[in-house]
């Protein structure tokens, strides 16, 4: 079982542990845009020519299914990559958890890049998902690029703002950027209200995970051995994972689980 998953930089790391954590066994292909990052600020051709490039670098070592492992590069490249690449090869866009979010009834915020929250694509899922339901859209200044580069201080200092743009009766907070799946339990501190019910954060990681190992074809295996091999491409060319991504516990568990793993 191979699995490929591609983004420009470090947020696709949520769905490898995902995936990692079902199917230990599986291995898996990273492959990254280090020249082209940041997608979000790139025009909708931009994005799906990088999200392009990068994913025909997955799809050459035969993958069984190719997540796309950014919202953005969803939103803007998904039915040109399904056009190239599927039925051969199955591909498994991104897209906010607001549809479970809203199905708890109480106040969802959506964490999002500046670049989509208030988008005519955000504000379709919330129409299509959340009727009914009060919804408040944070614009996440930096969070990303901090994220990227796993810099404390940012970080902290985009959370907070973020947090401040919260309102305090928010029980549940969709992560609407890859990225902001690494930072959980950091986001929940920043936002929990004390003696408020526990917040209820979600994220794309699990569901995406699971939906490419159905249409990969490949049942789940949790009790099997670690034994997946961990392949990064950087442009298209076998490196490593980024310095910065081995501050996250999920790029941690990619090197515990795979000691023999390609680096």
């Amino acid at each position: 079982m191979k699995i490929a998953l591609i983004d420009s930089g470090i947020g696709l790391l949520a769905a490898t542990a995902a995936v990692r954590r079902l199917r230990p066994d599986a291995d898996l292909v990273l492959s990254f845009d280090p020249e082209g990052m940041p997608w979000g600020p790139r025009t909708p051709e931009g994005v799906t020519e990088r999200a392009m490039a990068v994913a025909e670098a997955a799809a050459a070592r035969r993958p069984d299914a190719l997540i796309i492992g950014c919202n953005t590069a969803t939103v803007h490249s998904l039915p040109a990559l399904r056009t190239r690449l599927e039925p051969g090869i199955p591909v498994i866009g991104t897209v906010p958890a607001i549809k479970p979010a809203a199905a708890g009834g109480g106040h969802v915020a959506i964490w999002a890049t500046p670049a989509t929250t208030g988008s005519a694509y955000q504000r379709g899922l919330i129409a299509d998902f959340a009727g009914g339901v009060p919804v408040t859209e944070v614009p996440c200044w930096g969070l990303a690029e901090a994220v990227e580069h796993a810099d404390q201080a940012a970080i902290d200092a985009a959370v907070a703002a973020a947090a401040r743009l919260t309102p305090g009766d928010v029980t549940a907070v969709v992560l609407g950027c890859t990225h902001y799946e690494l930072l959980a339990e950091r986001i929940r501190a920043a936002v929990q209200r004390p003696g408020a019910a526990p917040l209820v954060l979600h994220g794309s990681a699990g569901a995406v995970a699971a939906q490419a190992l159905r249409r990969g074809q490949a049942a789940h295996r949790s009790g099997a051995a670690a034994t997946g091999t961990v392949t990064v491409l950087l442009n298209g060319r076998e490196g490593e994972l980024p310095e910065a991504a081995l501050g996250y516990a999920e790029a941690r568990l990619l090197r515990t689980a795979s000691p023999a793993a390609s680096q």
